[in-house]
């Protein structure tokens, strides 16, 4: 069985960044994301594989028997565009898609060029949902934390 790429690397986030990323204007959306997600997880970041920025951590099992563990929600500054890995496929998820403003999507990221071209309150629903979900149906460093914060928000509405 392959062995996965993407696993925690213990890299320093600063020097990734400062290494990686040429652009100035990316590296200032990749600090802000840092804080968002940051905040949304209540995790601190970690680098995971070679270019992407994790928080928090789930331990998947799929039915080929491929196991692994991954970070809750992360995204990758590339030279293209911003890779979010926040999305997952729920109902809720799919109706505030068309909200976020403007970007780009594959199955499970979704790619901004700009952080300016999205509605932050949507993102911030969308990773929420995201917490949830995984939370639901994996071994995750979120559950407890999150899913008290989930509830409340969902109240407060």
């Amino acid at each position: 069985m392959a062995k996965t790429k993407t696993t925690y690397t213990g890299q320093d986030i600063t020097d990734f960044l400062n290494s990686f990323v040429g652009n100035e204007q990316m590296k200032a959306y990749s600090y802000q994301l840092i804080d968002l997600l940051q905040k949304w997880t209540d995790s601190e970041p970690k680098m995971w594989g070679p270019s992407i920025i994790g928080f928090g951590k789930y331990h998947y099992k799929y039915a080929s028997g491929h196991e692994g563990d991954a970070p809750v929600l992360a995204f990758s500054p590339r030279k293209a565009a911003l890779t979010l890995y926040v999305y997952s496929d729920t109902e809720k998820s799919r109706k505030l898609l068309p909200y976020l403003g403007k970007f780009k999507k594959s199955k499970s990221c979704i790619y901004i060029k700009k952080l300016a071209d999205i509605n932050t309150d949507i993102l911030k629903e969308i990773c929420i949902e995201s917490i949830k979900y995984i939370s639901e149906h994996h071994e995750c460093s979120c559950r407890v934390k999150n899913s008290i914060e989930y509830e409340l928000q969902k109240h407060n509405r």
